[in-house]
């Protein structure tokens, strides 16, 4: 196992772009490509309807999304979940003023898109170390949410893991019972050297990116590249949301489509 390459500066602004241009505008052998709409999934056999409401977006966002398999809750997982909870809590309490986080090298992610849903705010240093190994004490990102008065409120943390760590490591991480990882998958790019493209629209909607086609065959009709998942692991611990379990590991990325994706990026310019 070895940490794929950060993205670079340019490769980075290309994909914030894409994730938050307007509409208008714009293998690991191991793992089951299990998708966001299985992960998510209704009565509808199994499925859920990500078209029901007319949200394109979910949808689009759906056929890009894969989930970790969930596994039987056992007493030990709830045991092991609420460790992980209590030495990260202990850990991350001091950031809750911003600028101390800033100041122990923690950045944000994307700072030129405005009224993010949830702010990153990662250390590459974790980020790197995290592809090797786990410490509870030790997320990627800090998530920050802007209260009524524009100040950031720390609301928990984010995790990552190579692309190429099995779903028994992650269990090992974080307990599969009680957390979903999630990873992105399915992503046609530009061309090398056709940037500009990233705001590319057909029928008004998005050509490249998390919110593009998902096939390789489009992707190739289009003329970009197909990557099949564009970065590693994540989760979510949202560790003030209360003591409940479900409700810190509780993985809304479904209903953030400005999420600032972060791990181990391997998305060649």
């Amino acid at each position: 196992m070895f940490a794929a390459p950060v993205l670079r500066s340019t490769t980075v602004a290309a994909l914030t772009l894409a994730l938050t241009a307007p509409v208008a505008a714009q293998h690991a052998p191991e793992h089951r490509d299990t998708t966001a709409s299985s992960a998510h999934a209704s009565t509808n056999g199994g499925q859920m309807d990500m078209n029901a409401g007319g949200d394109w977006k979910m949808a689009a966002m759906a056929k890009h999304m894969a989930y970790s398999r969930t596994r039987p809750r056992t007493p030990e997982d709830s045991v092991r979940a609420a460790h992980v909870i209590t030495e990260l809590r202990q850990a991350i309490a001091k950031y809750r003023d911003v600028k101390v986080a800033e100041d122990d090298g923690y950045k944000m992610f994307g700072p030129q898109i405005k009224n993010q849903p949830q702010y990153h705010f990662t250390k590459a240093g974790n980020a790197f170390r995290n592809q090797f190994g786990f410490d509870p004490a030790r997320p990627t990102s800090l998530l920050y949410k802007k209260n009524a008065s524009g100040q950031f409120v720390l609301i928990g943390a984010m995790y990552t893991a190579s692309k190429r760590t099995s779903e028994q490591e992650l269990d090992q991480r974080v307990p599969l019972s009680i957390a979903r990882w999630h990873r992105h998958v399915n992503w046609c790019i530009p061309a090398r050297n056709q940037r500009d493209r990233w705001t590319e629209t057909k029928d008004g909607r998005p050509v490249f990116g998390p919110l593009g086609v998902a096939t390789k065959e489009e992707c190739n009709a289009a003329g970009g590249r197909f990557i099949p998942q564009a970065f590693g692991w994540m989760v979510h611990a949202n560790v003030f949301a209360g003591n409940d379990l479900s409700s810190i590991w509780n993985d809304d990325h479904m209903m953030e489509h400005d999420h600032a994706m972060l791990g181990d990026p391997k998305v060649p310019e």
